[in-house]
């Protein structure tokens, strides 16, 4: 039996545990979840972490929440500059493998059962078929899986950071109120966390609707607005604002899903992943998500086949690591 370190690695949370041959990518030998902002690198965290396990591992894989080139890595959204060799030399680890993190995720793919899926477009699923995942969290993540004719490999992307493309009048407006405030307006800048503050200025600014006094409080008051709009709009009686602004960004988010899927031709089925769509489901659920990313003119029809699955379990990102930390290949 052989023991590996593997991490999941967000702007948010840093998830560390160690999995075993013997046992598997779905079993922890031991786990522990930290805040990233919190400590101040990698290194850190792992030798705390370690510390306080006493358990020896062959080697660690860590996904990480931006692109990894030559074994060094910047967390897109946190101060963290990752190496392999100074990581591996300060916490004693033989060996350390970097992957970005919803790469990661995509191993996942291979391994997760019904009860980890919610489907919100059934298909028609081609045997072999590509599958991508697309995880709007603190950033907006894209991965995709093909078979190579002997198994599954996981590609990485950066897909989320292409141009926002707009689909109608209001996200056109939209694209020019973002363009007046950043260089450059990806899909990262309206398909992630931060995104739905930016679609709420938007809509706030343009008199889409008013803004309820005990709103103004609460969002003047919040560290960070996401929750505060998210929570909003989920209640019955959700104000104007909050509701139309998470119905943009779910529709935002559907027809980017579809732009993958068609640029990786994923007829084996796309995967939301990250924090958010397991809050947002309601509204997922909706006719919304899937009328966007079915609305692609003259290939409309094959998309109607590719089935749409949210990852309900919140370890996926952590458990892809594990597959991928455990293949003597990697």
């Amino acid at each position: 039996m052989s023991r590996v370190l593997v991490g999941d690695l967000g702007g948010t949370n840093t998830r560390l545990a160690i999995v075993s041959t013997d046992d598997g990518p779905r079993r922890w030998v031991a786990r522990e979840d930290f805040r990233s902002r919190d400590h101040a690198s990698l290194e850190e965290l792992v030798r705390a972490f370690l510390s306080r396990t006493e358990l020896q591992v062959s080697k660690a894989t860590f996904g990480i929440a931006g692109p990894v080139v030559a074994g060094r890595a910047s967390i897109t959204n946190l101060p963290w500059v990752i190496d392999t060799v100074r990581l591996g030399t300060a916490c004693g680890l033989p060996l350390v493998t970097l992957v970005n993190d919803v790469q990661a995720l995509a191993h996942a793919l291979l391994v997760l059962g019904a009860d980890d899926l919610h489907t919100l477009n059934p298909g028609e699923p081609v045997r072999g078929g590509a599958m991508a995942v697309i995880a709007p969290g603190t950033g907006l993540g894209e991965a995709f899986v093909i078979w190579d004719g002997r198994r599954y490999q996981a590609c990485a992307s950066e897909g989320g950071h292409a141009d926002f493309a707009p689909r109608d009048s209001l996200q056109i407006e939209l694209l020019a109120y973002l363009r007046s405030r950043f260089d450059h307006v990806s899909y990262e800048r309206v398909c992630a966390g931060p995104g739905i503050p930016n679609i709420y200025g938007y809509l706030k600014e343009h008199g889409a609707a008013s803004e309820p006094r005990w709103l103004a409080e609460q969002l003047q008051a919040a560290g960070d607005p996401t929750p505060v709009i998210v929570t909003a709009a989920l209640q019955e009686a959700a104000p104007a604002l909050c509701r139309m602004a998470l119905e943009m960004f779910v529709s935002i988010l559907g027809a980017e899903a579809g732009n993958l899927a068609l640029k990786v031709l994923a007829t084996g089925g796309i995967y939301l992943g990250g924090g958010i769509p397991r809050r947002i489901l309601p509204v997922l659920a909706g006719e919304r998500f899937v009328a966007a990313f079915q609305r692609k003119g003259r290939l409309a029809q094959l998309l109607e086949h590719v089935p749409v699955h949210v990852i309900l379990n919140p370890d996926a990102g952590l458990i892809g690591a594990a597959v991928y930390g455990l293949d003597e290949r990697s």
